[in-house]
Formats: C-alpha cells, sequence, structure tokens
C-alpha cells in the first residue's frame, strides 16, 4: 500500500506560493510514499518534482490540473502540456492520447471551476477516477456528493490536499494497493479502482493564509498587465 498526494499546486500556479523543493520535503515529512504536482494549466514545475523526488525519498508523479471548457480536470502520468479551453470531452481524449489517466476534482463544487455546473452525469461518468474528498472543504457536502456519484456509477475514487501551500500536502491522500512502487503501477491502480480514502479538512487558518495569498498574487498580476 502506497500513500499518495495526487493534487498540488507549487509557486508556478497563479494561486500556488512554494517551489517544489518545499513541496517535496512537507510530502517527505508527512510520511508519504508519493506526489503528483498539479498546477493549472503548467507541468514544468511537475516535471522537475519528478526529477527532485528521487533525493526525497519520493516517487514523483507527472501531471497538471488542466482548465477545460467546462472547469478542472486533473491529468495524470503526462508529460506534455495539456492545452486548456478545450471541452471536457476533448480534453479527456488529450490525456488518454499521452496514457495518462483522468481524475476529476471537486466536480460538483462551482465556485472552484467543478465541472458539473457545464457537464452532464453521463459526462463525468467517463473519468477514470474522481476525487471523491478534497480537504478544502466548507461542510462537507460537494464531497458527499462526488462519493455517492462515484459508488453510484463504479468509479474508482481518489483523494487530494488541493494543496496551494506546503503546509497543506498530506491533509488528504489516497492509499494505492501495489506493490510496486512505480508511476505506472500507480496509475493502473487508480484506474482499477485499487484505492482507500484517507482525509482531514484543512485548517481553516491555513486555508486563509493560502486564499490571501493567492489573491495578493492575482491583484499583482493584474495590476502589473495594466501597466504594460
Amino acid at each position: 500500500m502506497l500513500s499518495v498526494e495526487l493534487h498540488a499546486h507549487s509557486s508556478l500556479s497563479y494561486d500556488g506560493r512554494d517551489g517544489v523543493e518545499k513541496l517535496l520535503a512537507r510530502a517527505a515529512d508527512a510520511g508519504l510514499d508519493a506526489l503528483a504536482v498539479t498546477d493549472h494549466d503548467e507541468i514544468a514545475a511537475s516535471l522537475r518534482a519528478v526529477e527532485l523526488a528521487p533525493e526525497y525519498g519520493l516517487l514523483g508523479i507527472p501531471g497538471m490540473e488542466v482548465t477545460s471548457a467546462a472547469g478542472h480536470v486533473l491529468a495524470l502520468g503526462v508529460d506534455e502540456k495539456i492545452t486548456d479551453g478545450l471541452p471536457f470531452g476533448t480534453t479527456l481524449d488529450r490525456i488518454h492520447d499521452q496514457g495518462g489517466v483522468v481524475v476529476v476534482p471537486h466536480p460538483f463544487q462551482e465556485s472552484r471551476s467543478g465541472v458539473m455546473a457545464k457537464i452532464s452525469r453521463a459526462e463525468l461518468a467517463r473519468a477514470d477516477a474522481i476525487e471523491v474528498y478534497n480537504s478544502r472543504l466548507l461542510t462537507g457536502r460537494a464531497n458527499r456528493q462526488a462519493r455517492t456519484f462515484a459508488r453510484e456509477h463504479g468509479i474508482p475514487q481518489t483523494a487530494g490536499s488541493d494543496a496551494h501551500i506546503s503546509e497543506m500536502v498530506g491533509r488528504a491522500v489516497t492509499l494505492v494497493e501495489t506493490d510496486e512502487r512505480s508511476v505506472p503501477a500507480i496509475l493502473e491502480a487508480i484506474r482499477e479502482g485499487r484505492t482507500h480514502i484517507e482525509g482531514r479538512r484543512t485548517p481553516w487558518h491555513i486555508s486563509f493564509r493560502q486564499a490571501a495569498g493567492g489573491a495578493k498574487r492575482k491583484f499583482r498580476e493584474r495590476l502589473a498587465s495594466l501597466l504594460e
């Protein structure tokens, strides 16, 4: 059984704060086996994390969080950037073309680009897996909706911290049933549903720091663009 963080953002994300080194160090301190850095519409930092992971005793899983026309989609196991803004189905096809695994994060949380505001339940059922526990929850209702949907449709389940600062890494992890410590083995186990969920709510003070930092960064970037 491997303990895997499948949803974390580095400073390459518009709302991330820390470099991959800090994310890896935190993952190692948390006793994880593997980490996927999944930046918004970027992949360079994730590939860098894959290179550095062995220095921290970890396995790095390449990936990214793609902003499809319907909302966010995690692409795990890809090593080339997936174009953002494409239709949901096309995004899934592009990920599969690279041999990647599609995980739909927080699908029922419209305020955080959850896809269910714009796609049908049949379309969501095309996912390889659904993130049924996201540690950045308010009431937990969206997580319960995701878990119920996954169970009703027999879709594999994952968890993710949705970490945007290093302290958040490891709050929600996916326990993967495999004896082989490799990316292909982990991805295969996810596809086959050999997963278990382990999660804790991210403390409010950490969520607040993350949100405040992201808002400040957005403001600076918007101001810079206006002054160009």
